[in-house]
């Protein structure tokens, strides 16, 4: 309660406890204060809960949590307060009854409390953990009723429906309905008096305390408990037994006599005043003895709150006010009725309920039925009044707007009406006045009304009218009922002048030129209703499920019943239900026809006369509700005067077909009407009364009376509409007149659709309509016309969508064939078996073929592709639906399966037109698929017949490209033979057309994967039978994959192919659906025949599938035997090839055995080839060979030497070597370089000696026949004897002293001096010379692999070789250089090969020129000495001219590729195309001039700077970097488990010239190692360059810098220091890594100085901070100059911080050498030049760097000195 810090009142000592204070009282007996404004407790009943250290006899009963909880309930907070009682609740559920009852004591008051809290989810929560409480102490809880029930009747009466739902439950649990009156009994007085001291003492401020609670809050508690009061009342009264209700009276009467509660009738809150009524009305119900003590206060609340509208109110009041003037028969007496009551009900009306008359009107009935005579007379005025303001109130907003008030307004209308006219039915003047204007004021104009109003026309009206107008007649006598009744003539009277009433109204409306049609409808609907009001009530029931009350018109599609009377002859379609339904409740007067015939009669001339259409409607609206022969008969006399031929009358008996003919079909045949569907329906209510005869007769006449076709088709639908009058129109449907005209109606629509474009009009849909609906529309599976004219119209079609196949402007024909795909697919879709029509199948072939093809060929739009593909799914679907089809030769699927293996074979396809024809073959397949099973033998068939045949394939096969061969031949996975090699073959490229074999294997492919599928478990088992030959396609599959993997210099048209085969899942190929011993053996024996790509597919496959280890013995069954393959043809050596890794070790030894006797056992005509590739594949797969043997077969070489030598193709010219030859040399080539790698000490001198001389001798035939390096197999040539090189490089740089020890004791020293010299002067020019023999890196026919191969071997190339080159020398006109020539030439002959776009070539030439950039600044000697000082900025220097030409051309690319990003947005290049080249080219020049850069000394490197400095070239290295460099430059490849991440700036870059992985990220980490490198070694530019960027751009600097580079490069700073092997005299430098800090310590003498170096985070783009340590002996100006210095070159040189430690100790060195300061930078040795002062000013002697002079004299403006101010000279 009180703060510990707030004041407390004098002499109070002790902090306040409530606890403390309760246990005085207790102790003390005094009583606790009730609950403010309640005396419900009795005194001796506990109040609180006790406190745990007040140790009472009755703690023991309630447990400790208990105790907890409940202390919780008296909280403020209410959400404590929730969780409480929710917790109250769990409790009472969970623990045993004993230890709940010990809470009972104290929870009524509890209860008493929380019951009514404001917040209503705690009111909620109470009733529900009473529930709890009740379920588990039942009887026990007897003792508490009477102090609980007060509260319980309360809360059942909650306001919040959840909390009084919840109080209910609890009460039905703790009482079944027997004993619940015994229990309110018991209680009954605490329970008054609780709900009467709410009523009549309480406020606002007494149930809530003022202090605590918003006045808003007790108002709404107050209004709450006040509502749940009353409301209690009547609870109370409802559930007691009547004599507990006689014994409350007294205390009830103290309550009713009080003023207070009759103020509650006027209360401002609607609830209170809602439940002040009810309460009323419980009263009135339970209690009718007090009532009517109390009524002279009673009838005017309750009758004069009438005009109380609030939705709250209103219900109860109404209520009330019936319950009074029943119950208390003198109520008038205490009213004023005709000026209290009476004007508020009139207004009341007047204004529709004001929105509720839901719950007003249905109440006004009975209230009519009690008001007595005093009240109603004048009857006649009171009646009138009544009504007038009833019907007024149809006009009010709410009821206009609203269809369900409407409705139960007219409702109410007519049910008082017929009341009144039922309790007036005597002969006074009187009651006949009354009946008068009941019918002729009241009803008549309410009918009038709703003439001209569509809701009212919806509403009951007219059914209740017409329920009305039946009762009467029954009343009358009219239906033969035998009632006596005595009121008959009055009856009779009443419906005479209510129909003569009526009929004039209508003739009014009817007889007029300009009638409303609306109004006429509204007439139409009237006697519509009348007619047959079953089924307005039938509509009626089925909508009553819907808010709104819509009575919708009667459909114009029902059958209508027939008339018996006249003489027509009994017609066919008499529809039973709807006479019923006119004989249930129709009115069976004459006048009813009466009007219905003079109505007609009046249209009749109206149309004749006038021509008026709205009156042609009207008619036809009348003849669909009222087709007798009576009202045709009054038709026909009407025009009977002026017939012109009596003769044809005569003959036409049946006066409805006397009217059609004469009337409707005159009317029909007139030019420009377009609303004819009214007169449509006229014929079809004509029919009614027509034989079969008459109706075929009359609607042929129709059909060949040249109408437009849309009546037709209206005709038709209409016929169609009615299936069980169908018959009757069935022999003009099927018959010849019909059939003819359709089909004369089809070849003219596709004439004009053909000529002309113009079709897309209105009256063309009509007709297609029209020929869709007949071909479709099927009744009892019979086609709707002749199944002769349906073939025929079917011919037409196929024949019109034939001919859009072969033309070019197809397009044009767009709306005619849409048409016609409309009209198939209705065709198709709804009739069955309609597919068993040759033509029909015809037709569906020509769909399919418009599908199949692409747009570009067949010129429709997307839209008419889609209709067409929905029609022919829907063709294929009926088709394949019949059982018995089959794939039968002239058949749908037979001829579409021939079609598209034509298209495959003989049409090139590009990848579109593959896709349509793909997707259109998957589609039908699919389409049969959901029709049959994947068994089908169907899908067999059409499989079957879609596959190509064996020769077919092989030519297909044969006509793909052969550039395949040059990948695996250069990769050495391939030994083969081209026989027609030539440079025009392999200049080929492929064109936009895919090769037939690849368009037939998508194709196929696709298909089976959708047909063949097998469940996983079933890998192994047969190929299912269900589809033959799969096994063929497959291999094919495979077979077409592996040429587009080989297929070098893959162009887009393969990639396209290939994502096309991964969309459709067959990148894996589709091997899992054929077992793996099947499709092995069909790889095999194609491999043996063929070789070539079949073997590297086997292969693939083998090894793709891990064949090799899961297979074994599958893969060595192919072959049985090694020898198996011996002797060896090319196929099999390929085969060979391929399986040789998967052999056994005896396999390889039999091989090598077989071989070695081949090689050694040579004759003249013997394949020596054969046994040296076989051999040379099994040394490749380690298996062991004797030395003795290798010997052998060296000496067998050595000896081809000498008798041979032609095979070894020395000096010869190789644009004239067959392939054979180039081979054989090879495998030579390929043995001695395993040789050099394998058993290089086996070799003697002689040995070594052929082996060198054969390779150098190699490379001089190879440098002289550049211009052959087109034809694979001389590339191949080169590549090996390249690598060759490589070999005996890596042998004699890398080997171990023990293996050189073994070898010829000079062989090492020759090497080194003869052959390298030899080998690198050949090896050198040839980059240039293959360049420049082939300049276009992007021909076929471009030799890359030998740049590759030779810019490998270029890489081992000694450095005494590049600067003592032996090149054509090169020079450049006006090349400031000083260079020695031989480098000269070297950069000018390789530097611009950076640029050109072959990446070999470019990181070869890096590699060379990476090797001399260290030699090249020494060539600069002592930097930029022949510039006079005066007339100069600080000095510059030029890096190397080319290497700077290259680098600004590179410059000018990469900015025009990198123009449009901003900085820091990541640039993403594709890999290997020209902008790769650029940008690789820019980034490989800019990391050999920082390498450049770093080999310089201190002073040039300054120049150097300098340079970059003006020409701007690293600001915008530095901006491309940012566009290159990745946002999260993380290594690819690592795994989630590492710890440290790796990035591009803590991986090494490879750059070898033979990369093939990861080339995507070759470019991005390059960027970071060039900027890594750039902040390195330029850190001083960096940061100039950062501090003049603009915010954006260095806000994105700093934050990839401080992330990424900073950390790597300030631990490296700080351990270059730590092993820096530097010494300085007199001074020790140490390094801090933990606080990137380095302390230099410097002591001459007695001087000691301690400076420390602190790196910013951002290093190196902010200033490193240099702090003072310790100093001694030195003056505090000179100490803060040296600081100075040292900030300063750290901050401006381009340089580590050890570098910038060795100038400052240099400078102070001069320093103390006394060497003096200059004035100007006040340092001896210059920031950026390193240079000491020595222009002198002749006056003072003092002494300056000529930078700084030049500085100031040109910031001055003056020649004047510093120091002294004279002019310096």
């Amino acid at each position: 309660m009180g703060g510990k810090n707030k004041q407390r009142t004098k002499g109070n000592v002790r902090p306040s406890s409530s606890g403390r204070a309760a246990e005085v009282l207790t102790r003390e007996g005094g009583v606790i204060p009730g609950f403010v404004g309640f005396d419900t407790t009795v005194n001796s009943e506990l109040s609180y809960v006790p406190a745990v250290h007040g140790a009472e006899e009755i703690d023991n009963l309630v447990d400790a949590d208990f105790r907890l909880v409940l202390r919780k309930l008296s909280k403020r907070d209410g959400v404590t307060r929730l969780k409480a009682v929710q917790d109250f609740g769990s409790m009472c559920q969970e623990r045993d009854a004993e230890e709940v009852k010990g809470v009972l004591p104290y929870w009524p008051r509890i209860y008493c409390k929380i019951s009514v809290d404001h917040d209503r989810r705690i009111r909620e929560a109470t009733q529900q953990a009473f529930e709890q409480l009740v379920q588990k102490v039942r009887r026990s809880l007897a003792p508490f009723l009477k102090s609980l029930m007060g509260h319980w009747i309360l809360s059942q009466c909650d306001t919040y429906t959840p909390a009084a739902s919840a109080a209910c439950q609890a009460f039905q649990a703790a009482f079944s309905p027997t004993k619940q009156p015994e229990a309110l009994s018991f209680c009954k007085d605490e329970i008054l008096n609780v709900l009467q001291d709410i009523l009549l003492k309480e406020t606002a401020d007494t149930l809530s305390d003022p202090q605590s609670v918003t006045e808003e809050e007790r108002e709404a508690k107050y209004v709450r408990m006040l509502t749940s009061s009353l409301l209690g009342v009547k609870r109370l009264l409802s559930l007691l037994l009547q004599n507990d209700r006689t014994a409350l009276e007294p205390r009830l009467a103290h309550l009713v006599n009080s003023g207070k509660f009759w103020k509650y009738g006027k209360h401002k809150t609607p609830q209170v005043r809602g439940a002040f009524f009810e309460m009323l009305c419980a009263l009135c119900e339970y209690t009718p003895g007090l009532v009517q003590a109390e009524a002279a206060r009673l009838c005017p609340a309750v009758l004069l709150s009438v005009d109380d509208t609030d939705p709250v109110v209103l219900p109860p009041v109404w209520e009330a006010v019936l319950h009074v003037v029943s119950t208390i028969s003198d109520c008038w007496t205490h009213v004023n009725a005709k000026k209290g009551f009476l004007p508020k009900l009139w207004a009341l009306l007047k204004d529709g309920g004001k929105g509720m008359a839901k719950a007003l009107h249905p109440n006004l009935m009975p209230l009519l039925s009690k008001l007595p005579p005093e009240v109603t007379d004048p009857m006649l005025d009171f009646y009138t009044t009544f009504f007038t303001s009833f019907i007024q109130g149809l006009s009010s907003e709410r009821a206009a707007t609203s269809p369900s008030e409407s409705a139960i307004i007219v409702t109410s209308v007519v049910e008082c009406l017929r009341y009144c006219i039922l309790h007036h039915t005597e002969e006074g003047e009187d009651q006949k006045k009354l009946r008068t204007m009941l019918i002729s004021q009241q009803l008549l104009p309410l009918l009038e009304k709703a003439l001209a109003n569509t809701s009212l026309q919806n509403g009951p009206l007219f059914l209740l009218v017409t329920e009305m107008l039946v009762s009467w007649e029954k009343r009358a006598g009219l239906h033969n009922e035998g009632e006596a009744n005595e009121d008959k003539d009055v009856f009779q009277v009443l419906l005479a002048d209510f129909w003569e009433g009526l009929g004039v109204m209508f003739v009014r409306y009817v007889d007029n030129k300009d009638a409303d049609p609306q109004a006429l409808e509204g007439v139409a609907t009237l006697l519509q209703v009348m007619r047959y009001p079953e089924r307005v009530k039938r509509k009626h029931a089925q909508k009553k499920k819907s808010v709104k009350m819509c009575f919708s018109k009667p459909d114009d599609n029902e059958r209508t019943g027939v008339e018996e009377e006249g003489g027509v002859e009994k017609p066919v379609q008499t529809v039973s239900e709807l006479v019923n339904e006119k004989a249930l409740g129709s009115p069976q007067t004459e006048h009813f026809e009466d009007v219905v015939c003079q109505l007609a009669q009046l249209c009749l001339v109206h149309v004749n006369e006038e021509k008026s259409e709205r009156h042609l409607v009207f008619l036809s609206l009348l003849l669909r509700s009222f087709h007798t022969t009576r009202v045709f008969s009054t038709l026909v006399e009407l025009d009977e005067t002026t017939a012109k031929n009596r003769e044809q009358r005569d003959e036409l008996r049946n006066p409805a077909m006397q009217f059609l003919l004469e009337q409707v079909v005159v009317w029909l045949a007139e030019e420009g009407r377009t609303d004819t569907e009214h007169l449509v329906e006229m014929v079809f209510s004509a029919l009614y009364c027509c034989s079969r005869q008459e109706t075929t007769r009359i609607l042929n006449h129709i059909t060949t009376m040249d109408l437009q076709w849309g009546i037709i088709l209206q005709v038709i639908q209409r016929a169609c509409a009615d299936a069980d009058a169908l018959q009757s129109y069935a022999d003009w449907l099927k018959g010849s007149v019909l059939g003819e005209q359709l089909l004369g109606l089809t070849e003219e629509l596709c004439k004009v659709g053909r000529s002309s474009s113009s079709s897309t009009s209105s009256t063309s849909n009509h007709n297609w309509t029209l020929i869709s609906l007949v071909l479709s529309q099927h009744h009892n599976n019979e086609p709707l016309i002749g199944e002769v004219y349906m073939e025929k119209i079917l011919e037409k079609l196929h024949a019109t969508l034939s001919e859009t196949k072969s033309l070019s402007d197809a397009g044009n024909m767009e709306p005619l064939i849409s048409f016609i795909c409309d009209v198939a697919s209705t065709f198709f879709s709804s009739v069955q078996d309609c597919l068993l029509l040759l033509s029909a199948e015809e037709l569906l072939l020509t769909v399919f073929q418009l599908t199949a093809q692409d747009q570009t060929h067949s010129h429709l739009s997307d839209s008419l592709l889609d209709k067409l593909r929905t029609v022919c799914a829907a063709g294929v679907q009926s088709l394949v639906q019949h059982s018995e089809y089959e794939v039968k030769e002239g058949g749908f699927l037979h001829s579409a399966a021939l079609w598209v293996t034509n298209q495959l074979l003989t049409v090139s396809l590009d990848i579109k037109s593959l896709q349509v024809l793909v997707v259109a073959v998957q589609s039908l397949v699919e389409t049969i698929i959901s029709v049959c099973d994947q068994d089908s033998p169907l899908l067999v068939q059409f499989f079957t017949q879609l596959m190509p045949s064996q020769t077919e394939w092989t030519r297909i096969r044969q006509a793909l490209p052969p550039q395949w061969v040059k990948t695996p031949l250069l990769a050495s996975r391939h030994r083969g033979v081209y026989e027609k090699s030539s440079m025009d073959t392999w200049k080929f490229r492929l064109t936009t057309r895919l090769p037939a074999h690849l368009c037939a294997c998508a194709l196929l492919g696709r298909v089976a994967r959708s047909v063949a599928f097998i469940p996983p478990d079933q890998k192994e088992v047969e190929c299912p039978s269900h589809l033959p030959n799969l096994k063929h396609t497959v291999s094919e599959l495979l077979y077409a994959q592996q040429w587009c993997k080989e297929f070098e210099y893959s162009p887009a048209i393969v990639n396209a192919y290939c994502s096309l085969l991964t969309d459709w899942g067959l990148s894996e190929g589709l091997h899992s659906l054929v077992p793996i011993k099947d499709l092995l053996e069909k790889l095999y024996s194609r491999s043996v025949e063929d070789g070539g790509l079949w073997s590297l597919t086997l292969e693939n496959y083998i090894f793709t599938n891990n064949l090799a280890a899961t297979h074994d013995a599958t893969v060595r069954r192919l072959y049985g035997s090694a020898d198996s393959l011996f002797p060896v043809s090319q196929s099999k050596l390929s085969t060979l090839q391929v399986l040789c890794p998967t052999m056994t070790k005896e396999d390889r030894e039999t091989l090598v055995a077989l071989a070695t006797a081949g090689i050694i056992n040579w004759q003249e005509n013997d394949d020596v080839y054969g046994c040296l590739a076989v051999l040379l594949c099994c040394l490749k797969a380690d298996t062991q060979v004797d030395e003795e043997i290798v010997q052998a077969i060296l000496a067998t070489v050595m000896e081809w030497r000498n008798s041979k030598e032609d095979w070894f193709l020395f000096g010869s010219d190789l644009s004239k070597a067959t392939p054979e030859q180039l081979n054989l040399t090879v495998e030579m080539v390929r043995f001695l370089s395993w040789l050099v790698t394998h058993r290089p000490t086996a070799l003697g001198g002689s040995q070594w000696d052929f082996l060198l001389c054969s390779m150098l001798a190699w490379l001089e035939v190879a440098s002289e026949n550049v211009s052959s390096v087109w034809n694979p197999w001389v590339q191949l040539f080169v590549c090996e004897n390249a690598a060759l090189i490589v070999n005996l490089n890596q042998f004699f740089t890398s080997s171990s002293p023990d293996v050189l020890e073994k070898l010829p004791s000079e062989l090492v020293g020759e090497w080194a001096d003869f052959f390298v010299e030899g080998i690198y002067n050949l090896l050198l020019p040839l980059p240039i010379s293959i360049t420049d023999a082939f300049t276009e890196p992007d021909d076929p026919v471009f030799p890359l692999a030998v740049l590759q191969s030779v810019g490998v071997a270029l890489t081992y190339v000694p450095v005494q070789q590049l600067t003592q080159n032996s090149l054509p020398p090169r020079f450049i006109v006006d090349q400031n250089t000083n260079l020695p020539e031989p480098l000269q030439t070297l950069l000018n002959t390789f530097c611009p090969l950076l640029l050109f776009k072959a990446r070999p070539l470019q990181m070869t030439v890096y590699h060379l020129l990476e090797k001399v950039m260290p030699q090249l600044p020494e060539c600069d000697g002592e930097g930029d000495n022949n510039k006079s000082d005066d007339d100069s900025d600080e000095p510059c220097l030029s890096p190397p001219a080319s290497l700077m030409a290259a680098l600004s051309t590179c410059e000018e690319l990469c900015d025009s590729i990198l123009a449009g990003l901003q900085v820091g947005e990541f640039a993403v290049v594709q890999p290997l195309s020209v902008e790769y080249s650029c940008i690789l080219g820019y980034l490989l020049s800019w990391k050999l001039l920082l390498t450049f850069f770093k080999s310089s000394p201190s002073h040039l490197r300054a120049h150097y700077a300098q340079y970059l400095k003006r020409s701007c070239s690293l600001n915008k290295l530095l901006l491309h970097l940012f566009k290159l460099m990745p946002e999260n430059p993380i290594y690819p490849g690592q795994g989630a488990e590492t710890r440290e991440t790796r990035t591009f700036f803590t991986e090494s870059l490879s750059l070898a010239v033979d990369k093939t992985e990861s080339v995507e990220w070759e470019l991005p980490h390059l960027a970071c190692s060039v900027y890594y490198s750039t902040v390195q070694d330029l850190p001083a530019m960096v940061r100039l360059w950062w501090n003049g960027q603009e915010k954006r751009v260095s806000a994105a600097v700093e934050k990839f810098t401080i992330r990424y580079i900073s950390p790597v490069l300030s631990a490296q700073e700080i351990s270059s220091v730590h092993s820096s092997t530097q010494m300085f005299d007199s001074m020790t430098v140490k390094a801090r890594s933990a606080a990137r800090e380095v302390i230099a310590t410097y002591s001459v003498d007695d001087i000691f100085i301690e400076l420390v170096i602190q790196l910013p985070q951002n290093y190196p783009l902010g200033s490193i901070a240099v702090e003072s340590g310790r100093r001694v002996g030195v003056a505090v100006q000179q100490w803060r100059n040296w600081m100075l210095q040292l900030s300063t070159y750290l901050t401006h040189q381009n340089g580590s911080i050890m570098e910038g430690l060795a100038l400052w100790k240099n400078n102070v060195d001069k320093r103390f050498e006394g060497i003096e300061d200059c004035m100007i930078c006040f340092s001896v040795i210059h920031g950026s030049n390193y240079s000491l002062p020595k222009k002198g000013c002749r006056t003072c002697k003092k002494k300056f760097h000529s930078a700084c002079l030049y500085k100031w004299f040109t910031s001055s403006n003056k020649s004047t000195c510093p120091m002294c101010r004279e002019t310096f000279f």
